[in-house]
């Protein structure tokens, strides 16, 4: 898979991840592309750590998908826990 493969996984991975756990988070497309790509990245590293199975490049591969949105989901957690929840601020 190419870079524009990866932006575009780092895109859809990252505004699903958004869609399950709502919020103001700050970025906008570029923080959710740089979330996506990054918890694609980090759900490939922990499938290949924890489970003992790699995740393969290819774009239409269910794997694939859910690793990148398990990890752009434990990035937004991460992050929450670090910096706050931003709908508790105005």
């Amino acid at each position: 898979m190419g870079i524009i493969g990866w932006i575009v996984l780092g895109l859809l991975a990252g505004a699903i991840a958004k869609i399950i756990l709502p919020g103001r988070d700050p970025g906008g497309l570029v923080g959710t592309t740089l979330i996506g790509i990054v918890g694609a990245f980090l759900g490939g590293w922990l499938s290949t750590k924890l489970w003992d199975k790699p995740v393969p490049h290819e774009f239409f591969n269910g794997r694939t998908w859910l690793a990148a949105i398990g990890g752009s989901l434990v990035l937004l957690i991460l992050y929450r826990i670090f910096f706050g929840d931003s709908r508790d601020r105005r």
